[in-house]
């Protein structure tokens, strides 16, 4: 036990214990023939003891290119020196993360050149990340990955690199093409995408319905998602065969009374829906999917504004275009009309440093609606069945006896005809 050699990195060797996957045991076995990654490991073990990060941050442009590397170096590389650099590059990842074995293969081979030999399928915007690499290999690892028809992603006051669902190529919920939108809309502004010229990131994250698989709404500034607006497509025998199998106590427990607007009825082992009052939620057909399918009239719901934590805190995205269709070339041609009109607003309106949520919590929806050229409609709501019914006039209520004339008693009346009680 006297000779037995002590670990450089005990807090990580706890993170090897228990029943989960380590990436700890991964790296080092990885450090074995990549000694870079020993120090890594190290200086992550020194930042766990001192609670101080150790990478600063940096830009690092390939050639042609003003974004998608994010450059790391350490600030103890005197104790840690294989680790002074270790680099992180954007690639673009095929729509709907589809690869094949022989993509994936060269991107390991790549990986395994050029940098740490680490690769993160999918980083928060939906690039691949290969992680490790020095100044010198950064570059090298960007022509080869151009060479094979890879492309590096966005980062920075531009265009992110765009993330979708699997959309039609494996879900039946689909109510649009995401892959297709996906790639038009990066081919369109790969321009914007490579090289930053937007007041900060914009991001789109295309879902294909509203189960929002690319978590759109949290994660993007322009979330795009499938829907419909027409009636759910009811199959009564598969209502039936379900209420056979599961029965009536477990639809209206699990159906019934989760429905956020109660606009579904069981009658007489039948589905009824009062489509008129649908918000489109998909929890009825996610738990009866034979039974219940989006409808026949498909399109897509345009949102705005969600991000993470920056000058107002995390926000989600809000309804920017309640309903339009997908189908078509001129209908993707619209959508690209309408980025355009928001980009040039914002980007002559918009503060350094500004998301275009942001931006329009400073400057108002009206004049930001007015602005882009879109009319306001009612479903463009902040607070989700809010009652839009009540009226709020302000008006002057009878004087008081006694009440100076100068100091009117203004209150808030709630409804046309109200008695106001002074």
């Amino acid at each position: 036990m006297a000779n037995e050699k002590k670990s450089k990195t005990p807090m990580l060797d706890e993170l090897e214990s228990g029943p989960w996957p380590s990436f700890v045991k991964d790296l080092k076995n990885l450090a074995k023939k990549k000694p870079e990654i020993g120090q890594v490991l190290e200086q992550l073990e020194d930042s766990y003891e001192t609670k101080t990060n150790h990478w600063l941050g940096t830009v690092l442009n390939l050639d042609g290119y003003g974004g998608g590397v994010i450059a790391r170096y350490s600030d103890v590389q005197n104790r840690f020196p294989l680790a002074a650099q270790f680099h992180t590059i954007r690639i673009i990842e095929p729509s709907g993360w589809l690869y094949n074995t022989a993509a994936l293969r060269q991107l390991c081979d790549i990986s395994e050149k050029h940098s740490g030999g680490i690769l993160q399928f999918h980083g928060m915007t939906g690039d691949i990340l290969m992680l490790g690499s020095n100044n010198e290999k950064t570059y090298t690892a960007g022509e080869e990955l151009m060479e094979n028809g890879w492309d590096i992603g966005g980062s920075g006051p531009a265009l992110g690199t765009l993330a979708c669902c699997v959309g039609p190529a494996y879900c039946e919920m689909s109510c649009f093409d995401t892959l297709g939108l996906t790639k038009f809309i990066t081919d369109t502004y790969i321009s914007e995408l490579h090289r930053p010229e937007l007041p900060y990131k914009y991001k789109f994250k295309i879902s294909g319905c509203a189960n929002d698989c690319a978590n759109s709404i949290q994660r993007s500034d322009m979330p795009i998602i499938g829907t419909w607006r027409d009636k759910i497509q009811v199959d009564q025998k598969e209502v039936a065969k379900f209420i056979k199998e599961n029965g009536e106590d477990y639809v209206i427990d699990n159906v019934i009374t989760r429905c956020p607007t109660k606009c579904i009825k069981l009658e007489k082992k039948k589905i009824k829906i009062d489509d008129s009052n649908c918000v489109k939620c998909m929890h009825c057909i996610n738990v009866m999917h034979k039974a219940l399918k989006p409808g026949k009239d498909r399109g897509i719901t345009i949102l705005l504004g969600g991000k993470r934590t920056l000058k107002i805190g995390d926000t989600m995205g809000s309804v920017l275009i309640p309903f339009m269709k997908a189908d078509t070339k001129e209908d993707w041609d619209k959508i690209i009309q309408l980025v355009r009109r928001i980009w040039d607003f914002w980007g002559e309106h918009g503060l350094d440093h500004e998301r275009v949520g942001e931006f329009i919590d400073r400057v108002g929806l009206g004049t930001f609606l007015d602005g882009i050229g879109v009319e306001p409609d009612p479903q463009m709501v902040k607070h989700p069945r809010s009652n839009p019914y009540i009226k709020f006039e302000e008006y002057t209520a009878p004087r008081i006896a006694g009440e100076p004339k100068e100091s009117p008693n203004v209150v808030s009346k709630e409804t046309e005809g109200d008695e106001v009680a002074v």
